[in-house]
């Protein structure tokens, strides 16, 4: 029987390759300038992905690893928000 293929995706702030279902995903809705956290990981939207801890969200956010994957500039209330969703989810 052939081994079913994990999905492999880059952590925007460590840069390395993980399981699809390791990490976070980070949306912006395509409608709107909406940016939010899929957890289910269907949502439509860009997304980018994230460890779950707060190192490597910090290093995505010094070297703007988020803005780029998503291709917008990102206000600091949205980062802060973020930041506080990803304090509880830990």
């Amino acid at each position: 029987m052939a081994e079913k293929k994990i999905p492999m995706r880059k952590c925007t702030g460590c840069g390395e390759m993980k399981p699809k279902k390791e990490l976070i995903r980070v949306l912006k809705v395509a409608d709107s300038e909406e940016i939010l956290l899929d957890t289910t990981g269907r949502k439509n939207g860009r997304g980018a992905y994230l460890c779950n801890s707060l190192d490597c969200f910090q290093k995505a956010r010094k070297t703007r690893g988020l803005e780029r994957s998503l291709q917008m500039k990102i206000p600091d209330e949205i980062y802060e928000t973020l930041e506080r969703e990803l304090n509880t989810s830990e």
